[in-house]
């Protein structure tokens, strides 16, 4: 491990919220990481869609400046009310009980966590017009792929290969652990 193990208060809570809820798919300590160390890079609004159960969130804001705000959106309303619990100490993060679309108006961000499958699959438009210009858009959840075009049980990634040539963007693919990568994308 190349960093410390110990965590935020706040993701350490969502974690543990996630564990109470039997949610197996949270954000990965090491994508964690990353999106605090680009949290800290912003000012504004940072977004994600698809809360969960918020360790996401919780990344974000452990290194978000005083005056930059969060805004998740979860669409089932149970999960979406435990987790405005948890946020509830912090005007800060604000938790919309809605499906990802509901944040598409809130734009434009500086900072966007794609979590939610639909939204990675079918929103790169969308995102693209609601990332500030020097705005980052991260998508998690990738195995890392060496070869072009990217593959992935062998086939040809369309998705990961659509993000990487998208003219808009300058992406990258960045390997968190030797199982998972993320995509960074930074908007023209």
């Amino acid at each position: 491990m190349s960093a410390p193990p110990e965590l935020p208060p706040l993701v350490s809570a969502a974690l543990s919220l996630s564990g109470r809820r039997g949610f197996v798919s949270s954000t990965r300590n090491e994508t964690g990481r990353l999106l605090a160390s680009l949290a800290a890079s912003k000012t504004g609004l940072l977004g994600e869609l698809g809360t969960g159960c918020g360790v996401g969130s919780a990344w974000l804001r452990s290194s978000a400046g005083e005056t930059t705000r969060i805004v998740t959106a979860e669409s089932d309303p149970q999960l979406a009310k435990a987790v405005a619990e948890l946020f509830a100490a912090d005007e800060r993060i604000e938790v919309v009980s809605a499906d990802w679309t509901a944040l598409m108006e809130r734009g434009p961000f500086a900072l966007l966590f794609v979590d939610a499958r639909e939204a990675k699959l079918s929103a790169r438009d969308i995102i693209a017009d609601v990332v500030e210009p020097g705005g980052f858009v991260v998508l998690d959840d990738f195995t890392p792929s060496a070869v072009w075009p990217p593959m992935y049980e062998g086939r040809v990634d369309t998705l990961r290969q659509e993000w990487l040539m998208d003219k808009r963007f300058t992406t990258v693919e960045v390997m968190v652990a030797p199982d998972a990568a993320v995509l960074l994308a930074t908007r023209h």
